[in-house]
């Protein structure tokens, strides 16, 4: 049996562990003879990124391809230079997105910009786990350099929103680019955009050494707080790789992203008269509760921004994304992208007015998050268990994990990691103590299991 080593975002590990030069040189093969032609690659700002990248690429021009290095550029814009150049027929982005320095990683991107679907990376395991043959000396591949994929992914992102009217608003923003990718390329997008930036963490250091590259409340303390000091209008961080954007308002409150999912979302459906709408079953209510509003139609996927994608492209849906900050926005690229969600919720504020009032103006849904240990050969028999357990009486969703969806409107999701040996355990209602209790109890009896089967 081949090994899995794709995970929900690419191939992840410790830096000279388990992520090292040999894996990443037979990787380079692997894809190199997979894809067979010019293949683009980037990094973000790791310190190993080079290491990596020299190694992978070490490995595609062995098989023949002609490498494109692009330099360091957030992930939605190589996907942007992998669709949009004929002359490219796949993309490599060394990244750990949101993990922490010591880690990195290897993404594939498809011919058309999109992360590489699941059938496609199985070939790939299966060529990493063969002897794969070199091109002789003179029929390697050879390496070229293109440094604007930054800029023209910009100014692609531009082409979408109506430049003239946020100009003419003269907004600020606080911008924490976490030390990541976008540290050109989203100061770069204000400035085109006319709007006045105060930047954070806009240094390129692989360290990280502002805060934890994981965009979360409390890693964004600083931003909260600066954006209500200069009384900006919007506050907006990044994650390492900058496919993902989350938000604070004027008053320095972090925005949650299935908040942020549900504006954008809403805003889809009003300026298309209607339409789909694909995101995971883990977001939250609240989203299909403002698109039905609106006049759409929410469809459900299992976790992963590749399914969501791919999904949204077989309905013909314009938007989708996840409630962690990864929004797909179709007329642009079926993909999570960053500086993209930035211009939207710009122009958003230009349209409807101040970010806080918007967010006030959603329905309120309270939702508790936990995570188990489980090792992955017992993750199916915990879900069985929990099945049996749980679904007597309730409605059963099993898109992704296990999702009860009990009368009064609120579920609890039990869905297993897709990259660590853990199940994570959503619960969501309109009453704060029934999710929380919910979400123990599914916790504790999860738990339980566990201790019992051992």
């Amino acid at each position: 049996m081949v090994q899995r080593m794709f995970g929900t975002n690419g191939v992840r590990g410790v830096v000279n562990e388990d992520m090292n030069t040999d894996l990443a040189l037979q990787m380079g093969k692997a894809i190199g003879k997979f894809f067979n032609g010019t293949v683009a690659i980037a990094t973000d700002t790791r310190v190993s990124g080079d290491m990596i990248k020299a190694a992978v690429s070490a490995g595609l021009m062995a098989t023949g391809c002609t490498v494109r290095d692009l330099g360091v550029v957030p992930t939605p814009a190589i996907q942007y230079h992998v669709k949009t150049d004929d002359d490219v027929v796949g993309g490599v982005m060394i990244t750990a997105s949101h993990n922490p320095p010591k880690f990195n990683g290897i993404k594939c991107i498809d011919g058309d910009g999109t992360e590489m679907p699941r059938e496609k990376e199985e070939q790939i395991e299966v060529l990493y786990a063969s002897e794969i043959p070199c091109q002789s000396w003179n029929d390697i591949g050879s390496m070229e350099t293109y440094g604007n994929a930054g800029e023209d992914y910009i100014d692609a992102v531009l082409r979408h929103v109506d430049v003239a009217a946020i100009r003419k608003a003269g907004l600020t923003a606080v911008l924490d680019c976490a030390n990541g990718a976008a540290c050109r390329t989203t100061p770069l997008l204000l400035k085109k955009l006319g709007v006045r930036a105060v930047t954070l963490n806009a240094d390129m250091q692989g360290e990280f050494p502002g805060h934890p590259s994981e965009p979360t409340a409390e890693n964004l303390r600083d931003l909260l707080y600066l954006t209500k000091a200069v009384n900006a209008d919007i506050g907006i961080a990044h994650d390492g790789d900058a496919d993902r954007a989350v938000f604070a308002t004027n008053d320095g409150s972090f925005v949650p992203g299935d908040k942020s999912l549900a504006l954008m979302a809403k805003s889809t459906v009003l300026a298309n008269g209607g339409g789909l709408i694909v995101t995971p079953v883990s977001s939250s209510s609240m989203v299909e509760e403002v698109v039905n509003k609106a006049g759409g139609k929410l469809i459900y996927t299992a976790v992963g921004s590749p399914i969501v994608a791919r999904r949204m492209m077989a309905e013909g849906s314009k938007f989708g994304g996840e409630e962690n900050g990864g929004l797909i926005f179709a007329e642009h690229q079926y993909c999570r992208d960053g500086a993209m969600t930035i211009a939207k919720m710009i122009e958003s504020i230009v349209k409807f007015g101040p970010l806080l009032k918007q967010i006030q103006e959603l329905p309120v849904y309270y939702t508790d998050k936990r995570k188990i240990e489980c090792p992955n050969n017992r993750k199916a028999d915990l879900i069985e268990y929990m099945k049996g357990k749980f679904s007597p009486g309730n409605k059963v969703d099993l898109t992704d994990g296990m999702k009860i969806l009990f009368s009064d409107g609120g579920w609890v999701l039990l869905r297993p990691s897709g990259t660590e040996p853990i199940f994570r355990i959503y619960s969501e209602s309109k009453n704060k103590d029934l999710a929380e209790q919910r979400c123990g109890e599914f916790e504790s009896a999860a738990k339980a299991f566990m201790e019992d089967s051992e």
